[in-house]
């Protein structure tokens, strides 16, 4: 049992880091919006409940670090509608300053400058790791050989660097995919280094079909990546193109589930981001560092998501009340607001019983019964 205890401590320490790290610049990013819009922001707060430690800076604003660190928030002044607070909290309100009496563009800003400011973040960490560590760049060389696959057939075996498929030189992995998903069904010639010597192989491709197009499949698993340096200005694009990369994959992966071609197991919660960020953290703080950049690119996602409660939910009440001119009414809003927190209750439950299914709870619980 004592020797659980170092991995327990190094996952919690990891896990307060990460989400930390995500919520604070989520949160500074509401905030610096806010003073640009010129909002008071009365309350920064990193974690819930009572305050650890804390102070009040020059602007008025109260910074805290309180001693639940699942999340954090932002207190704008006068965030509340007139109507739904007392005399008394009216009459303390600055004029000028307070959150509700902006321009829907005003308040809009400040409400998606969080999820922006998470993918900001994103880009900054992959470009500071493409500068420290260089470009990963995943070699053509075969790590696994699937068996009964094309390339078991072919004779490929685990290291040998492919060099040429046909007339194509090959440079990176991603070479090696794009060729054989386009030729499905077809025979290759291969070119491979094995040891000292090169090797000619014929390969035929096997055919998968995917959303209603043939693609070539080749059975084999990349096993080594190479850091190669890039210039700041790369290393800058790098980051963008990345961030950009993740994006485009999570929002492909949840369409996947949302038709059925993929399983909802993937879904994870604070569980199973515990149990990678001391898996992660355990590799060194390049790989944290990037999960970070992963875990940015998520959060700013699950936050523009349409779902009331959320950024995205209010950026949607804004365009209502752009396009109609008025605010939504408030039961209309009340009713949004409940829907949206089932929404994210319902999520939260069937995302932990992923975690705990995953983590082997359920094994664990039903072996006691057994």
């Amino acid at each position: 049992m004592l020797h659980a205890f170092p991995d327990l401590l190094r996952t919690a320490l990891a896990f307060v880091v990460v989400l930390g790290v995500l919520v604070f610049v989520h949160e500074l990013g509401h905030y610096l919006a806010a003073r640009w819009r010129g909002v008071h922001v009365e309350v920064f707060s990193i974690g819930f409940g009572q305050a650890l430690t804390g102070w009040t800076d020059r602007h008025g604003t109260r910074w805290k670090i309180a001693w639940l660190p699942l999340g954090g928030y932002v207190k704008l002044h006068g965030q509340e509608r007139p109507e739904d607070v007392s005399e008394d909290v009216r009459a303390s309100w600055i004029p000028g300053r307070t959150f509700h009496e902006k321009s829907v563009l005003s308040r809009a800003i400040v409400v998606a400058a969080g999820p922006v400011a998470n993918f900001v973040l994103s880009m900054v960490l992959f470009a500071i790791l493409f500068i420290a560590v260089g470009r990963p760049v995943t070699l053509p060389v075969v790590g696994d050989v699937l068996p009964n696959s094309a390339a078991a057939r072919a004779g490929l075996q685990s290291d040998d660097r492919i060099l040429r498929i046909g007339d194509s030189t090959i440079l990176t992995f991603e070479d090696i995919q794009r060729i054989v998903a386009a030729n499905p069904g077809a025979t290759l010639p291969v070119t491979v280094r094995r040891g000292e010597q090169e090797q000619h192989l014929t390969v035929v491709t096997e055919s998968h079909d995917v959303h209603g197009h043939a693609v070539g499949l080749l059975g084999i698993r990349g096993g080594k990546i190479d850091y190669q340096p890039v210039t700041l200005p790369a290393a800058l694009w790098g980051g963008v193109a990345q961030t950009w990369t993740i994006t485009t994959d999570t929002l492909g992966g949840l369409a996947q589930m949302i038709g059925g071609e993929r399983g909802t197991d993937e879904l994870g919660g604070p569980l199973r981001i515990a149990q990678l960020s001391g898996q992660v953290a355990e590799l060194g703080i390049a790989s944290l560092v990037s999960f970070i950049a992963v875990l940015s690119v998520n959060l700013g996602l699950i936050n523009l998501f349409p779902i009331p409660v959320l950024d995205g939910g209010h950026l949607l009440f804004y365009l209502a009340e752009a396009l109609r001119g008025r605010p939504l009414p408030q039961r209309a809003q009340e009713y949004g607001f409940r829907a949206g927190l089932a929404v994210l209750a319902g999520l939260f439950i069937f995302a932990t019983w992923n975690d705990l299914a995953h983590i082997g709870v359920f094994r664990w619980f039903a072996g006691l019964i057994g």
